[in-house]
């Protein structure tokens, strides 16, 4: 059935009214609603607020390095450490390597930007800060629904967002009904605040119909690659932070290594590949295999033991790629809009102030009788915060990158360390990036093959026992949420120009070329092994992959990462 003869059959879906709807139930989505009942507490008003999440709880969706600067959760939550935030791992040591095939350079102390310096900030699991900070918001009356997927963006008959509705469950691959379907539901609200993340669905969306990025860079990513190991107590150096430039990526192509020391005998170990990549042979998971075998790095796991995995796209593009944040009836946050500082590889700071932000805008409009008008306060309030202050001083830095690693050490060097002993808050030029990271990829015949080394199941490892450790799973009846607008495209252009470049770039093994009985080829989608990274939805060089969310509660379901 289509989503108008279910809806003529069942309609209408049942509403809910709420002041304040957030989607997203990650840092900056919580920071919205536990600001938004702090407010209410403050001013002895009524206020109701709701957190959807797609994931089965909160933080189950949730991966970061993550070294997490804490500036923001002190402003939203001062009493913090008293309230047992599991921020328990100060960074103790800051490591900064250029690495090649066999050797390794390190980056004296003196020379270590500012922006890579971690004197008072933490190595953590976001998804247990996540897990907490949801506490804290049910505390103060936050209702969240955890295992619901918004999947509609709603609209009042002026154009206004009027809220969002969660996606029907119990419809087959085929599209009909089971018996267990169950009508999808209405979330009505004065204001609508979207925290999806990199790259979410309906913020996609909202950007392209309100034209929310006109004027603006073009947004770019990268694909970070994590795994949480257990390793030996001998080798436990907790709060020390490495992070590694150069093999085994070569000089045109940016890409990243990182290794943190958490407590408890725990290393996170990551890799983060530029989207903006041209080579079609290039695989980010074969990359970061590779990367743990270089000696400066294998050295810690030889004889540990590998406990989680997943993958997650990270917008990278800055203020230069930011977008218009409000819109009427609603605001973007945090990784949804773009606030990362790709300088510092750090996004959870911006995504709790932002959310903070768009918080206070919404709660002074509601109570002051408004509601589906845009928060202009919102974006005001940014523009005078320490945040806009931070992200002015590394604007150019992932547009350097795109110009390769000799030179986007250099500007970078300058800008992220010179410029500021000389006095400078932000560098007097600024560098454009004008191409979008599919259109980036050349034709496969124009570029050298890349030949991985088969993992050895110790160190290096497949897709799918990475997928395995990562919990995910999905209903398997239900329709595919990787979709395609034209099912030819995949073997037409794709697999003919690209040589099928979703097989590599895709960290979970979803996408595979295989052959039908008469040798012509086909795309198979194995959609229940998909990690939510959003990178085919990017990456795809024809656009023709659209990711949408899936049944609310699938997905991976990370544990410590």
């Amino acid at each position: 059935m289509t989503p108008a003869e279910i809806f003529a059959a069942h309609g209408p879906r049942e509403a809910m009214e709420y002041d304040v709807v957030v989607v997203g139930g990650g840092p900056g989505g919580l920071a919205s609603a536990i600001r938004l009942k702090q407010l209410a507490a403050e001013q002895g008003k009524e206020l109701s607020v709701v957190v959807l999440e797609k994931g089965s709880e909160p933080g189950a969706h949730i991966l970061s390095g993550a070294i997490m600067d804490p500036r923001a959760l002190a402003e939203l939550i001062p009493n913090w450490r008293e309230l047992g935030a599991p921020l328990n791992q100060p960074v103790t040591a800051d490591e900064m390597l250029f690495l090649t095939q066999t050797g390794k350079i390190s980056t004296p102390q003196f020379l270590i930007p500012n922006s890579l310096h971690n004197e008072g900030n933490f190595v953590v699991s976001l998804g247990n800060v996540v897990r907490w900070l949801a506490q804290q918001a049910e505390g103060l009356g936050v209702e969240i629904f955890p295992g619901f997927a918004a999947v509609e963006v709603l609209y009042n008959d002026d154009g206004s967002v009027k809220g969002i509705a969660t996606g029907n469950l119990g419809i087959d691959k085929s599209g009909e009904l089971t018996g267990d379907f169950q009508l999808g539901m209405e979330l009505h609200a004065k204001y609508t605040i979207f925290a999806e993340g990199a790259r979410g669905q309906l913020g996609r969306q909202l950007i392209e119909k309100f034209k929310l990025d006109a004027g603006k860079d073009p947004q770019t990513y990268a694909l970070g690659v994590k795994e949480l190991w257990e390793i030996d107590p001998t080798k436990a150096k907790p709060g020390h932070v490495i992070h590694a430039l150069g093999w085994p990526m070569d000089a045109k192509t940016y890409g990243g290594g990182f290794l943190y020391h958490l407590e408890d005998n725990k290393v996170t170990v990551g890799f983060i590949t530029g989207l903006e990549y041209s080579n079609p042979w290039l695989s980010p998971f074969e990359e970061m295999q590779r990367w743990k075998t270089h000696p400066a790095i294998r050295g810690c796991l030889e004889g540990a033991k590998r406990i989680g995995y997943g993958a997650r796209a990270i917008t990278c593009g800055g203020l230069m790629s930011l977008p218009k944040t409000v819109f009427p009836g609603g605001a973007l946050v945090g990784c949804e809009a773009g606030y990362l500082n790709f300088a510092r590889i750090k996004g959870s700071h911006a995504a709790i102030k932002t959310g903070m932000l768009a918080a206070e805008a919404a709660f002074a409009a509601v109570t002051s009788g408004r509601q589906h008008d845009e928060l202009t306060a919102y974006p005001e309030a940014f523009a005078k915060s320490w945040l806009f202050e931070e992200l002015d001083a590394s604007r150019n830095t992932k547009q350097w990158m795109k110009k390769g690693l000799y030179l986007s050490s250099v500007m970078n060097g300058i800008e992220l360390w010179l410029l500021p002993k000389l006095g400078f808050k932000a560098p007097p030029w600024t560098i454009h990036n004008t191409v979008p990271d599919n259109a980036k990829l050349k034709p496969a015949s124009e570029c050298p093959q890349i030949v991985y080394p088969k993992p050895d199941g110790k160190l290096t490892f497949d897709r799918l026992s990475s997928v395995f450790i990562s919990n995910t799973n999905h209903n398997e009846h239900q329709p595919a949420h990787l979709t395609l607008k034209d099912a030819s495209v995949p073997v037409a252009i794709n697999l003919a120009k690209y040589a099928g470049p979703e097989s590599r770039f895709c960290p979970a093994g979803v996408y595979e070329f295989v052959k039908n009985t008469d040798n012509t080829d086909r795309l198979r989608i194995n959609a229940q092994n998909c990690v939510h990274c959003k990178t085919c939805d990017i990456k795809d060089p024809t656009q023709n992959i659209v990711w949408v969310a899936p049944e609310g509660g699938g997905g991976p379901n990370y544990a410590g990462m």
